[in-house]
């Protein structure tokens, strides 16, 4: 009977603890998770697992490894946070996969992507032909966004937290040089204090960092 009292005990701790420390590293889709995201929760399955397996193992040989795992999680969601290049390096960066109703082969190389997912997710996004693409792009998380020929205006991320987009400037058929004359168009000349800027409706739209 003591053997299952500590099973059960284990059980019920680890289960309270873990919903704690979830919730303590933050609200994320599934869908949404970073590989740093998936391997803290494999990682943190596995601890679970073998406290749970051998209960006479100190229940504090099992709750160390999840707090430091909760603190690397905590740490990299900071510095992602703080650094868009780090995000990158973590998350990644869309990826355009359709250019103008045109599948860009060695993109889909590049991410190991088939035509029999692309297709999927098309379908699954009302598309019946890729001809009525005008963009599609592979988000980190592995979802397709797609912009219609016949849609009537696209938004195009510019400036992320400082960083210059210049994929997206490619993708208008603009450089780096036409973006900072719109921007000293708004008394605006170091792109380091832009938060946000999006080219919507034929104009930038532009949220300063706060000082």
């Amino acid at each position: 009977m003591e053997e299952y009292f500590h099973i059960i005990f284990r059980t019920c701790f680890l289960y309270v603890f873990i919903i704690i420390v979830f919730r303590l590293m933050g609200k994320r889709e599934v869908g949404e998770l970073s590989v740093i995201d998936l391997v803290v929760f494999v990682l943190i399955a596995e601890v679970a697992a073998f406290a749970l397996d051998d209960y006479k193992n100190p229940l504090f040989n099992a709750i160390l490894p999840i707090i430091v795992l909760l603190f690397i999680q905590i740490l990299s969601a900071f510095l992602s946070l703080k650094f868009k290049r780090i995000r990158d390096l973590v998350d990644g960066d869309p990826a355009l996969l359709i250019k103008d109703g045109v599948i860009l082969e060695s993109e889909m190389r590049k991410h190991r992507y088939n035509l029999d997912d692309l297709c999927q997710q098309l379908r699954e996004n009302g598309i019946a032909s890729v001809t009525d693409v005008a963009f599609a792009y592979l988000e980190p998380s592995g979802n397709l966004s797609v912009y219609k020929k016949d849609e009537k205006s696209f938004v195009y991320p510019l400036i992320i937290d400082g960083d210059i987009q210049e994929r997206h400037l490619f993708t208008m058929h603009k450089d780096v040089e036409w973006l900072m004359g719109e921007l000293a168009k708004n008394n605006i000349t170091d792109s380091e204090t832009v938060f946000f800027c999006i080219w919507e409706d034929n104009k930038l739209h532009i949220q300063l960092k706060e000082t």
